[in-house]
Formats: structure tokens, sequence, C-alpha cells
């Protein structure tokens, strides 16, 4: 694979991860939109490599304080902020980690591809975290998250394994749906995505491990590095933005978006 076609790639997963544009639906409209080659499993790991370390790095306190509950939890004990934020984080992911290997298992994941679903719900899921960022209360603070709101955004992370969903715009919906503020919402949805990410890219690489030659390590180094960089830029912009801004210019996007891919799968 070209450089020019590595570099793209780590860009798009860099900048759509944490946006909730739906990064997995661009990667997957790359190759059927552009003609370029389909980037493989291998650079998708790489990709999303690169996006983890990004939110850990810019997260450090809140992943350095679940890593330390982490540890109490392990003794059995739940008995400061960190082991309950850890077992919060654990809560929301075993509903992704369930209905993924129901995809995987299944061969369902290979059928949700087509540009018309990524069409459909890019609007409809626009349309939900719209309605969700207008209307919803905002009272409460990360802080105050609890075991069944975690579960409830789990839930609603699962769904995000569709294409074209978004995982950080469905979770951030359902935060504002349950009274988060915006900037807590989404702080919420980006200490979701590490295990989520974990969990994926494990999943995948399980698959793909053994089959990396010289030439693949190069382009896996390009993709890191450049998704880590693109992706820590794009968090950064959008957390600050957050506080002055409201979701709607991403909703406005997806809109527009959607409307074009329908245009192209229909006609």
């Amino acid at each position: 694979m070209s450089t020019f076609n590595l570099l793209l790639i780590a860009l798009i997963q860099g900048v759509t991860e944490f946006l909730p544009v739906s990064s997995s639906g661009h990667l997957i409209l790359l190759p059927n939109l552009s003609g370029l080659e389909d980037q493989g499993q291998i650079i998708d790991v790489a990709a999303h490599v690169g996006t983890l370390m990004a939110v850990i790095l810019y997260f450090w306190p809140d992943v350095k304080l679940a890593l330390g509950g982490c540890m109490r939890l392990i003794r059995g004990k739940i008995d400061s902020q960190g082991a309950f934020l850890a077992l919060c984080l654990i809560i929301a992911t075993i509903p992704v980690i369930l209905f993924g290997l129901f995809l995987k298992l299944s061969g369902l994941s290979d059928q949700l591809r087509s540009i018309a679903l990524i069409g459909w719900t890019m609007i409809i899921f626009g349309i939900v975290l719209y309605w969700a960022d207008q209307s919803g209360p905002t009272t409460k603070t990360a802080e105050k998250w609890t075991l069944k709101d975690a579960l409830h955004m789990g839930l609603w992370q699962a769904v995000a394994l569709i294409p074209g969903t978004s995982r950080s715009g469905i979770t951030i919906s359902a935060g504002r749906m349950l009274g988060y503020t915006r900037t807590d919402a989404a702080r919420l949805s980006m200490l979701m995505s590490i295990p989520t990410i974990i969990a994926s890219g494990t999943l995948i690489g399980i698959d793909v491990i053994g089959t990396a030659d010289a030439s693949a390590i190069r382009e896996v180094g390009i993709v890191i590095a450049m998704s880590f960089a693109a992706a820590l830029l794009a968090l950064t912009l959008m957390m600050r933005l957050l506080k002055t801004v409201s979701y709607t210019p991403y909703v406005i996007y997806r809109i527009i978006l959607g409307v074009v891919l329908l245009w192209i799968a229909y006609t």
C-alpha cells in the first residue's frame, strides 16, 4: 500500500474516531467510493492503536485513576473512586463485547458494510444526537456516573457496531439523554472507548497475528504515528469547542453525508 493511502487512512481514522461521525463508516466508504485498495485488518488495528494512545494520553488522570481502581477490584474491593470508575467501565464494555462476538460468529458483520446502510445510520443517529443534545438536561457530571448509567450507555454503545452509527455519537447521545453535560457526556464516551478499542483490536489482532512481514511492520508504524497525532488534535479541538458549541455542526455533516450516500446507493 502506498504511503499516501496509509496517511489518508490514518488521518480519517484519527480525526473521526472521537468525533460523532463514525470512523468505521468512513473507513468502509474510502475504498468503496475512491477505488483505493482496501486497507485490510492489520492497518485497521494499527489505526485503532494510534487512536487508543491518543485518548489515553488526553485523559491520563482518569485512566490512571481507573488503573489503580482495577487493582482494588482484583482484591474484591470497591472502596475508592478509581475502583468504582473501573467497575463502571467494565459494565459499560460487556454489551459491546457480547454483541461483537455475535456479529462475528454469525457472519452478520460482513453484511453490514453497504453504502445504503451507512447512509441511513448516518441520518437516523444524527437526528438522535441532535434530539438528545437539544432536549437532554444538563444536571450530571462525570463524577456522578452510576452503574445503571454505565450499563445504559454500554447498551447503546453496542449499537455502534452497525457501521455509520458512530460509537462516540451514540454514547454521547445516551449520556445527554441521561442528563450529563456536553463535556461530561463526551468525557465518559471517550473513557468508554479505551476498553472497547482494546477489545476490538485484540479480536481482530488474533485473526491477523503471524501474517505481518517487514513491509507490513513499516506500514503499521506509519499508521499508528499519524492516527495518534490526528486523533489527539481532533480530540483536543472537540473538547474545547464543546464548552461553547453544541453537537449541531456534527449533525449537519452527518445528514449531508447520509443524503449523498443514499443518492449514490440508490442511483
